[in-house]
């Protein structure tokens, strides 16, 4: 088997070695950012602005005003009373989970993504819906009052729609905050949006915070955390916002001026999850808008390379079991690409 783990290359639409050159379906640039010469001319803009970066603390006496623009536009961008901008969606994760972790339990869902765990893996699995009936339960029936239901905002893998709905037979006494990390769907699966529906919790008991990592679909590096304003001013008092240095102010002031961009690419995207969902047909597991697209074919991977196709393939969810083939879209992908891997695909 071919190994391509030393690449020095952008993993965009194409990647070479020196036999051949194949079509690229992997990875996590949904929108094709990390090549789009737009966003990179604006970032460019950015550093000749404010330098490569500033490796200081956002408690400093001395502060960027990019910072609060951004936090800003992202509130406003996501639907959201605040938001909280740090260097990386593992660290937003992290931050948030160990403060949460003092207002109540912590319930965690199944295959909840290692940068939501606290410390050790919780080791939950099954089946997501039957989790959530169980949860219900479970809070209603405790004498504690206060919860944390930590959870993925969707199965980014086999892929899945997550429906939150069921959390609202949660007896209203109870305290609950619902911790979302929405790293593969943000702005990917619905425009400005996360990708799913979370304001069925507005004017209710329950506290919702979304994390992400802005280094998959939005071609950022950093990462988010967006909630209320209650919650993000406690977010700003702890040692992993205070004691970390921010995110890049350039790659801040492409996330927060690139929206002209970011709309097109979104646009180009979601044409190609249709097209390609037409012309796989029941083929491949997929949900609608999402531009993952899997398997459990052991020989779908050898067979599309063989064609000129790499993708995403490994054993999933045990390294026992068999592989898990993943087609990713992007907006670098044209209808000819698809036409073709689909082809292969279906034949």
């Amino acid at each position: 088997m071919k190994d391509f783990t030393h690449l020095h290359q952008p993993t965009g639409r194409l990647i070479s070695d020196e036999e051949r050159t194949y079509l690229f379906f992997g990875g996590t640039s949904y929108l094709g950012l990390l090549v789009n010469e737009a966003y990179i001319a604006v970032y460019k803009q950015g550093i000749s602005i404010y330098g490569l970066n500033n490796g200081t603390s956002r408690n400093n006496n001395i502060q960027l005003g990019i910072f609060d623009i951004a936090e800003e536009a992202a509130a406003l961008r996501f639907g959201f009373e605040d938001a909280m901008l740090v260097s990386s969606g593992y660290l937003a994760a992290q931050l948030v989970v160990r403060v949460l972790a003092l207002q109540g339990t912590l319930l965690y869902a199944p295959n909840s993504h290692p940068a939501l765990w606290f410390d050790v893996n919780p080791g939950v699995s099954g089946l997501m819906a039957s989790w959530l009936e169980d949860a219900v339960k479970h809070i209603n029936a405790s004498k504690e009052e206060s919860f944390v239901i930590v959870s993925n905002a969707l199965d980014n893998l086999t892929p899945q729609h997550y429906d939150f709905s069921p959390l609202l037979k949660i007896d209203p006494n109870k305290r609950i905050v619902l911790l979302v990390d929405d790293s593969h769907g943000i702005g990917v699966v619905r425009k400005n949006k996360v990708s799913t529906e979370l304001s069925i919790f507005d004017y209710t008991g329950i506290d919702v915070v979304v994390v992400a990592s802005l280094a998959k679909g939005m071609g950022t590096d950093a990462g988010i955390i967006l909630s209320s304003n209650k919650w993000i001013q406690r977010f700003r008092k702890s040692s992993f916002f205070t004691g970390a240095s921010p995110a890049s102010p350039a790659f801040m002031y492409a996330f927060t001026n690139s929206q002209e961009i970011y709309s097109d690419e979104f646009n180009k995207l979601q044409q190609n999850v249709k097209l390609f969902s037409d012309l796989i047909g029941n083929s491949l597991s997929h949900i609608p808008n999402f531009p993952v697209f899997s398997s459990t074919n052991p020989e779908l991977y050898q067979k599309l390379v063989k064609e000129g196709f790499l993708i995403s393939s490994f054993p999933y969810p045990l390294e026992t079991d068999p592989p898990l083939n993943r087609i990713v879209l992007s907006s670098l992908h044209n209808a000819d690409d698809l036409k073709k891997i689909a082809q292969v695909i279906c034949d």
